[in-house]
Parts: C-alpha cells; structure tokens; sequence
C-alpha cells in the first residue's frame, strides 16, 4: 500500500506498508523532507511496525513522536506522516482520489439555498452523488446567520423587513452574513469526511479552501487564509468559512465573500456589536471587509469563471444541472424546516 501527503508550505511525505493481520507491517517512509539525524527515519518507521491498521489516530501519532524524540524535522512533522499512512490505508483520500461534480442550481432564495445545501450533502454522504462544488446564485436579498446564533442579537428585523431581506438560518455555526444578488460570491464544497481524515477543524478549513486562495492569487489578489475562517487580503476581509460535518461521512464547507457592498444597508441590518469588531483591530465593520471587485476590476461572472476553471484544472470538474429529485428534496425541505420560524428562532 503507498500513501503520499504534501505538507502545506512544506515537503512531501511517501510511506509503502503492507497489512498482515490488520498489522501495519514492512513500513518505509520516505520523501524530499529534511531529517537530522538519519537514523531518526528508521526509527520512526519501526515504531508503527505491527500497530492495529485500525488504530487510533492519536495511537500512530504518539508511537511517531516518541520514535523522532529529538531529532530536527524540517518541512513535515508527526502529522504528516500519520497523514501519509492513512492514505496508503484508504482511511484518507487526497483531492486526486475524487471526480468531482459541479452543480448548477440556478437563482434560488434563501430558504431554499438553506435547503440545497442540506439535501446535497445527504446525497454525497448517501453514495448518492460524487463529491460536488456549487456557486449559489441569489434570487433575493438575504441575512444568513449561523446555526448557535440569536436573531434578536444578530439581525434588526424591522431593517431587513424594509430592505426586502430575508433572514434565515443555516446549519453550519459561524456569523451572520449580509447578501444581495449580483454583490457576493457563495460557494459551497460537499466533500466525504475522508479528505480532512487526521486534520483539525482549524487545519481543514484552510486545506479546503487553499485552491480559492491560489484562484485569487492568480488574479492579481494577495489573498491569504487567517484562522480560524477568514480569507483575508492586505485591504481586509474578503470572505468567511463555516462547517457542518453530517453523520453520515460528509463534510459541507462553504464560503460567502464580498463582491461589491452596500455598506450602509448592511449595518442598518446587522447588529454587530463593538465586541466583535474589537479583537479585529477595527472600529467600523465596514472597514473590516474589503470587496473583490475593488481589488480586480472584473465582473463578478469574470471573477466566478475564474474560479471554477482554477478549480477545474486542479481537481477537475463535471457540470451538471440540479436534478428534479433534488430539487424536490430541497423544495420540501425548505417549506418543512428552513421556512419554519421554530427553526428561525431556535436560539431565543
């Protein structure tokens, strides 16, 4: 069995096994890594000898760092090489171990977006559909606040009723977002939990979203990711990240950035408080976000292609439109749930 993981700004780690009784067995690990002294790479290998290929992450990572003790690794770590293991086990994937599939969902208003996002991860966690990018297209103005938020801490409703704004609530934790048609870019990743098997929360945030960092490097943008879920650039926040990791093996990871703003309605909307903006660095929330459109020039749908094909020429993709047995599911879903103020209002 061969397993690769490359280490983020790092090198590449490679580890060969066999499983013999569902022991690890004739381990070798490799890789364009930097290992003082060499005989710390034997050891290492020896120490994952004959554990369970079912172990515990926890269990390979302990057996690895006690084996390297002092020795001086450079461009990998412990991590990485449980990481690599996992992947010669199939425990872990790599995104080059996925046909991905891209979505188009076509305008839709909040409840329903709500609702896609729910039912399409089911399906990649069901077998049911590969894992899948979407670009969300607005039909409607929209307040979109996370799962543990309050509304009546979050949102003016009397401002969002004035403004034709929406508010809804998604299933994935995180702060309320501000959109409108034509002014944000949303994305979502429906991916199995294998793709961030052995990573942080903290960790999968930015491995998922690396491939939007370099599409908006290519663009001439310094973007950049600042934990726990911000893609940030000199000139301030671009976007937020947030996650729901279903049971049944699915991680759902999506992005809302700023194409262009409407400061002013924004705030008229949204409660946010000094608190929040304190640990930022800011005194105004409008500061704090800096639209792509100021920093690129192009058109939102330039922007977007962009995206997609920088996505595509890593991961490739395979387009398709919903389905009508999705958007049934959906439809249902956001009329039985998402429209439903008992679910708007959970949190008092």
């Amino acid at each position: 069995m061969h397993g690769e993981y490359k280490v983020a700004g790092g090198k590449l780690v490679v580890v060969d096994l066999d499983v013999v009784e569902n022991r690890l067995a004739n381990i070798s690990l490799s890789g364009d890594f930097f290992l003082e002294p060499d005989e710390a790479l034997g050891h290492m290998s020896q120490a994952l000898e004959q554990l369970p290929a079912d172990a515990p992450i926890s269990e390979y990572e302990h057996a690895v760092e006690r084996a390297a003790g002092d020795a001086v690794m450079v461009g990998f770590d412990a991590r990485a090489v449980v990481l690599a293991v996992l992947r010669a086990l199939g425990r872990s994937t790599s995104w080059s171990d996925h046909d991905f599939q891209l979505v188009d969902s076509g305008g839709q208003h909040p409840p329903m977006q709500m609702a896609l996002d729910e039912v399409i991860a089911r399906q990649v966690g069901d077998g049911r559909r590969p894992p899948t990018l979407r670009v969300w297209e607005w039909a409607s103005n929209a307040v979109i606040i996370g799962s543990f938020q309050s509304v009546a801490n979050e949102v003016d409703l009397e401002a969002a009723a004035r403004h034709d704004t929406t508010v809804v609530r998604r299933i994935s934790g995180g702060g309320a977002m501000f959109v409108e048609p034509g002014n944000s870019i949303t994305y979502s990743l429906y991916v199995p939990a294998t793709l961030v098997e052995g990573m942080s929360f903290v960790d999968s945030y930015e491995f998922l979203d690396r491939w939007v960092i370099q599409a908006f490097r290519d663009l001439g943008v310094e973007a950049s990711y600042e934990p726990i879920n911000d893609l940030v650039s000199p000139g301030g926040k671009i976007g937020g990240a947030a996650q729901k990791r279903l049971a049944n093996g699915t991680v759902l990871h999506h992005v809302t950035m700023s194409y262009d703003m409407d400061a002013a309605k924004m705030l008229d909307i949204l409660r946010i408080g000094r608190e929040k903006l304190s640990d930022k660095g800011h005194i105004s929330a409008a500061k704090r976000v800096d639209p792509i459109r100021s920093q690129t020039g192009l058109s939102r749908d330039e922007v977007v292609n962009s995206m997609l094909d920088s996505f595509e020429s890593r991961y490739g993709l395979d387009r398709v439109q919903l389905d009508e047995t999705t958007r049934a599911e959906a439809e249902q879903l956001a009329a039985s749930k998402f429209e439903d103020p008992a679910w708007l209002h959970r949190v008092p």
